[in-house]
């Protein structure tokens, strides 16, 4: 049989000095919660080009507002992509708006949104 290896005890660990308690810091203030400003270069109306004013109308509106309305006439027509999601498939409308494209990715849109807006 092995022998087993005889353990030493360890000599008891001695307690680590205590440190002094660092001076209490006063609690900051809760900060106000403001409401969120959009940015004012979104709000900003722009008058769309032809070709867009089919789809949104010809009224002079944000960019956030154009690109919600492009995404409304996207779902009403079913123009998204069954495979990729990511992908819009241009009807006739949406084919004066992307150019020469009859898919384009769904990042590309702010892109192509800017080329048709003033």
């Amino acid at each position: 049989m092995a022998k087993k290896a005889a353990k030493k005890k360890a000599a008891p660990k001695k307690a680590a000095p205590k440190k002094k308690a660092a001076p209490k810091k006063k609690a900051a203030a809760p900060k106000k919660k403001t409401a969120r400003k959009p940015n004012p270069a979104f709000m900003k109306p722009l008058t769309p080009s032809p070709a867009l004013a089919e789809i949104i109308g010809n009224k002079a509106i944000p960019r956030t507002e154009i690109v919600s309305k492009i995404w409304a006439y996207i779902k009403k027509n079913g123009l998204q992509d069954k495979k990729n999601r990511r992908n819009i498939n241009a009807d006739a409308k949406l084919k004066g708006i992307f150019g020469a494209k009859s898919q384009i990715s769904m990042f590309e849109l702010a892109k192509i949104v800017s080329k048709h807006v003033k």
